[in-house]
């Protein structure tokens, strides 16, 4: 038998989620309300620099900036900015939503050539 693995925990390093970001970005209030919920004292530089898209805190503002400059931020940053999904997406898609109110046209059958 091979050597064991120890798998690796995801939630170890976990930061908030796109859903969570995206609230925090189109409405100041939620972003305020997260942020009351963390004592300054335990975040590192007093809970001063903060990237809202990747949700992390940094030490300075030098760190900061080399965050933004990153792929990772970059990345995250373009995620973001794609439309998420949503219910009414997902229905459109089978054919439900408000594209054509729930009725399906008589011609959608495809018919097969010989």
């Amino acid at each position: 038998m091979g050597a064991l693995r120890r798998q690796r925990v995801k939630c170890k390093r976990m930061t908030r989620g796109f859903d969570q970001v995206r609230n925090d970005i189109d409405s100041p209030r939620h972003l305020e309300q997260y942020i009351e919920t963390k004592d300054a004292e335990d975040l590192p530089g007093l809970g001063r620099h903060y990237c809202v898209e990747c949700a992390k805190w940094f030490e300075s503002e030098y760190n900061m900036k080399a965050h933004t400059k990153g792929k990772n931020h970059k990345r995250r940053v373009r995620q973001l900015q794609e439309e998420p999904h949503s219910q009414k997406i997902a229905e459109a898609a089978v054919g439900l939503g408000a594209v054509d109110n729930g009725k399906r046209a008589v011609d959608d059958t495809v018919e097969m050539q010989d």
